[in-house]
């Protein structure tokens, strides 16, 4: 391990993990809630693993991953030490054999279509998956995500395909200082979830989950119901540069393997 990764790796980022969780905490109270209902999601996007492993080792157990590539690199070194994977990141169908190998729960379902895949693939290797429905509450099309006029019929169709739960429903806030309306979007998913879950229909009593949330706008998203929030920075710091061509290291420094066919 390198010094600086040393720096990283130290009680800063106990304190940091730390104060995440107070911050959520003090959002709950704020909104009348209990804070043991919303969980901390661990957003590693381009952490180190090393670095990573470390948040594991000081509690934070449930990790979001936004790409394959990074899930295979980092899941073979965390898995073991009892980390909870998601994937909450774009799923490509060709990605989603790798995919399976490792994460608890994919986020990231917007179509029929990758739902199907996911299904055929998880009765094929007798295994169960947690998927959440992500929706595009703001519009904006830099975002994916289901349209939320949408979204209760793909909701209804992905709980009743075989080995799929839907456990709930994943979204990302409006681009906007507008409070207003990054808390209506919040809204929007709470109500969506609140119609699925009490529409009777096979497989979505279970739905009940809302991912939503970041460091800039986790307050209105608890306040409006979130059960998981992401962070990212506000616990691992500046994230490192995008390298797309270059190896994920493990803690011995190896390359890690990144095959995700």
């Amino acid at each position: 391990m390198t010094a600086a990764q040393d720096d990283r790796t130290d009680a800063g980022l106990a304190e940091r993990l730390a104060a995440a969780r107070e911050r959520i905490a003090a959002a709950a109270r704020a909104a009348g809630r209990d804070p043991a209902q919303v969980r901390l999601l661990l957003a590693s996007k381009r952490m180190p693993v090393d670095v990573v492993r470390e948040a594991v080792l000081a509690g934070g157990d449930l990790l979001g991953e936004n790409t394959v590539q990074e899930l295979v690199a980092k899941a073979p070194e965390l898995a073991p030490l009892g980390a909870e994977l998601h994937l909450i990141g774009h799923l490509q169908s060709n990605k989603v054999n790798a995919t399976l190998r490792w994460a608890h729960c994919v986020q990231s379902v917007d179509t029929l279509a990758l739902a199907e895949r996911l299904s055929r693939r998880c009765v094929a290797t007798d295994r169960d998956l947690d998927v959440m429905v992500q929706v595009n509450v703001s519009g904006e099309p830099s975002k994916s995500g289901a349209d939320p006029e949408d979204a209760a019929e793909l909701a209804a169709a992905v709980a009743a395909l075989p080995r799929l739960r839907l456990v709930g429903f994943m979204t990302i806030g409006a681009n906007t200082d507008d409070e207003a309306v990054v808390r209506a979007g919040f809204t929007r998913l709470r109500d969506l979830r609140d119609a699925v879950v009490g529409s009777g229909a096979p497989g979505t009593t279970t739905a009940t989950e809302l991912s939503m949330g970041m460091s800039g706008d986790l307050e209105l998203a608890v306040a409006e119901g979130a059960t998981i929030v992401r962070l990212g920075t506000a616990v691992f710091g500046a994230r490192p540069a995008p390298a797309p061509d270059g190896p994920i290291r493990g803690s011995s420094g190896a390359v890690a393997r990144t095959r995700v066919d």
